[in-house]
């Protein structure tokens, strides 16, 4: 007898939560985790660990990947109020200061999105068994881009965002291992083999985050 109420008791919830319409959330400004990139047109993947800092503007990648089974890895520091980005090589001590001239992208729903559906991801069946979430579509005018993204439904965490337009084609992204907060402040200093104080070589400027991760 317990289980059939425990399980009424389960679906009352879920039915309760569904119930309430979803608004666009703000995600934690601090996040590290990890993430995977299908692009374009499935001919690049990559892997890659990241360290996001909405407050200042900066991120950090180390990604691996493969494109046109060729293997690469790249270590990108990425700080958007300086206008730079830095390729670092621990292996080899190098590191390329280049101008980097784009805008900010917040990992976070736009205000002007569309909810599309909220779903749970696995079952509602039991505690724990199901995550609920938020699919959201829109435009981006200026970038000639569609969007449809998923964001949870609690801590406004990302899970996954398809981006498409006529120039890169779809261009999939999946989140995961995503942990709140900074658990190394040192992602954001260049090593020491970096020169921060060369000029930068304006005729290198990086306008593309996937410009970047394919100059390897």
């Amino acid at each position: 007898m317990h289980v059939p109420i425990s399980l009424s008791v389960c679906f009352v919830l879920a039915a309760t939560v569904v119930a309430q319409k979803p608004h666009p959330c703000k995600s934690p400004p601090l996040m590290v985790g990890r993430l995977s990139l299908i692009y374009p047109k499935g001919e690049m993947f990559v892997y890659e660990r990241f360290t996001y800092d909405a407050l200042g503007k900066r991120i950090r990648l180390r990604a691996q990947g493969v494109e046109h089974n060729h293997s690469f890895y790249e270590d990108l520091l990425m700080l958007f109020r300086e206008g730079v980005v830095y390729q670092i090589s621990y292996k080899n001590q190098t590191c390329t200061k280049k101008p980097m001239d784009m805008p900010f992208q917040p990992i976070e729903i736009p205000q002007d999105a569309t909810l599309q559906s909220q779903i749970i991801l696995g079952s509602s069946s039991g505690p724990g068994q199901g995550l609920l979430v938020n699919n959201w579509m829109g435009e981006i005018p200026e970038q000639k881009a569609k969007f449809y993204t998923t964001f949870t439904e609690f801590g406004c965490l990302p899970l996954s965002s398809l981006y498409t337009t006529d120039e890169t084609g779809w261009i999939l992204s999946s989140f995961f291992d995503i942990l709140i907060g900074i658990d190394d402040p040192q992602d954001f200093i260049p090593p020491d083999f970096c020169d921060t104080t060369k000029p930068v070589d304006n005729e290198l400027v990086v306008t593309d985050f996937f410009e970047a991760l394919k100059n390897n």
